[in-house]
């Protein structure tokens, strides 16, 4: 069966976002050896999974990367290839390429692409559909990038949960640029 990766940028304290949605804080002056880790993280999907929010931005700048020859590089053409699932309450059809609208129940949605044929799953967000998807115990892999900054508040992907969610560290890696990458799998008997 596939999994559900989800890969998910943090503030020290936990937020994934301002607020006001504010993302000015993330680092982006990764090195090779973070670039190649998430080459390596995605090697293993063949579809992505994103929310409305986020899609909206999401699709269109890597579209826009992929036409713009100092960005077009392996990475881009495969987040533009890759097939997506935009999960919406709202959208009647899609208005991007290679995507395909899960307007359903979340849980039916992922269990059904679970069942596909293929590689894994890969969650990017938005916060508010991580949110979703780990209060249901959809999530089988957790890829944490943990950035060098409190925000003090804001968006947390864990505001749904009633009980305590455990989970088991796979690997952790820390980066130059001072992200910390962690991969945590959840311990299944502590999902309520």
């Amino acid at each position: 069966m596939r999994k559900v990766k989800l890969q998910m940028q943090l503030s020290l304290d936990g937020f994934v976002a301002g607020p006001n949605g504010e993302m000015d804080w993330l680092v982006w002056n990764w090195d090779d050896t973070l670039n190649q880790y998430v080459t390596d993280l995605t090697e293993s999907v063949d579809c992505i999974l994103l929310g409305r929010n986020l899609a909206q931005g999401f699709i269109p700048a890597w579209a826009s990367r992929a036409q713009n020859p100092e960005t077009a590089d392996a990475g881009t053409h495969k987040m533009n290839d890759l097939p997506k699932v935009v999960f919406s309450k709202t959208l009647d059809t899609a208005e991007w390429t290679n995507v395909t609208l899960a307007n359903g129940d979340i849980t039916e949605e992922v269990n059904q692409l679970k069942q596909l044929p293929g590689k894994d799953l890969i969650l990017y967000g938005g916060a508010e559909l991580a949110s979703s998807f780990i209060q249901r115990g959809l999530i089988d892999e957790y890829h944490l990038f943990i950035n060098p900054t409190a925000l003090g508040s804001g968006m947390t992907i864990f505001k749904k949960l009633t009980d305590r969610l455990s989970l088991n560290l796979i690997k952790s890696q820390s980066f130059s640029c001072g992200i910390v990458a962690l991969h945590y799998e959840p311990v299944r008997d502590s999902i309520a």
